[in-house]
């Protein structure tokens, strides 16, 4: 009965729809996934966790959806627009703590990956510190996305304005960035992961690469105006002729849940997500990250794990 109220639930706050198998309908829950916009580093994963999932429990259908980001994504999630969202660490904290606006009760699914903060530019570029981008036009990402409060932060705890200093670009496609690299348009990307499409583009490019991160000093200053960025490390050869470790500040990104979905439903989510955790790593890399620790050490207080979510770590002994 377990599995029948679990299933029911689902259907009826998210939507049926029948499906043939042997002569006998069986209900699948459509589940919509809010992602960001093309050629970033959310539809990337966000299609590939829907693949994993759908194909670990037939009877879900995960639909991921482009939207503009983070910054859309929150709003949709409290309309109830969406029931799940992929959510930058920055704009999560803003939400939840209640910064500009009150707090959100929407709940945490899952992390899905650390966030180390940096900037490309091309290998033959002049440009070797943050201080240099000073004055050039930088493109801080899509205009909805966490990368940009990312940014804001990181720059603010070096007494730096992002829309003052810097000639700011905001990309209406996060795809658009590497091209603008490559011919000059701006000196700089900012982006932020293991496996960033921006970065990896950048990085493939006929140019090549040069990665900018703050410096030891710089970090220290920076966490001394926002404790809550972590020290975080991009490994060697996580992106083309990147043969050496980058030391970086940033924060993790997650799945979010709307308020009131059941808690049958993400206890589901959950169970199925993590016991399919090798297979997720093996066909995306970000997602060797997405694990049950994680989002235990990664949420900002345990309450703000969905309770569900929260039933399943305790039955797996993450949590007590």
């Amino acid at each position: 009965m377990r599995f029948a109220t679990i299933v029911l639930a689902a259907v009826l706050l998210a939507g049926p729809a029948a499906a043939q198998t042997g002569g006998n309908a069986i209900l699948t829950t459509t589940i919509s996934l809010g992602t960001a916009t093309p050629g970033g580093g959310f539809p990337l994963y966000g299609n590939a966790f829907a693949e994993v999932m759908n194909a670990a429990d037939p009877q879900m259908s995960i639909a991921p959806r482009n939207t503009k980001g983070s910054n859309e994504n929150i709003p949709l999630l409290e309309k109830g627009e969406l029931d799940l969202a992929l959510v930058a660490g920055e704009p999560a904290y803003e939400a939840f703590a209640g910064i500009g606006r009150a707090p959100v009760r929407l709940k945490i699914l899952t992390a899905i990956y650390s966030n180390p903060g940096m900037f490309v530019v091309r290998a033959d570029s002049p440009y070797k510190t943050i201080r240099d981008l000073v004055g050039q036009p930088v493109a801080f990402g899509a205009k909805g996305s966490g990368l940009p409060i990312l940014a804001r932060y990181v720059l603010d705890g070096l007494g730096l304005k992002q829309d003052e200093d810097f000639k700011a670009v905001y990309l209406d496609r996060a795809g658009d960035g590497p091209a603008m690299v490559e011919d000059g348009r701006v000196a700089a990307l900012w982006g932020a992961g293991i496996g960033w499409p921006g970065f990896a583009a950048v990085a493939s490019s006929p140019s090549g690469a040069h990665f900018i991160a703050p410096s030891a000093d710089e970090m220290t200053r920076i966490r001394a105006k926002h404790a809550f960025l972590k020290p975080l490390l991009v490994p060697a050869n996580s992106y083309p002729t990147q043969t050496a470790p980058i030391a970086s500040l940033g924060s993790w990104s997650f799945v979010l849940t709307r308020e009131d979905l059941p808690d049958d439903v993400a206890y589901r989510l959950a169970r199925t997500l993590h016991g399919v955790e090798a297979a997720f790593c093996k066909k995306l890399a970000q997602a060797c990250e997405t694990t049950a620790s994680n989002t235990v050490a990664a949420a900002p207080k345990a309450e703000l794990i969905h309770p569900g979510v929260m039933k399943y770590f305790r039955e797996i002994g993450v949590v007590k």
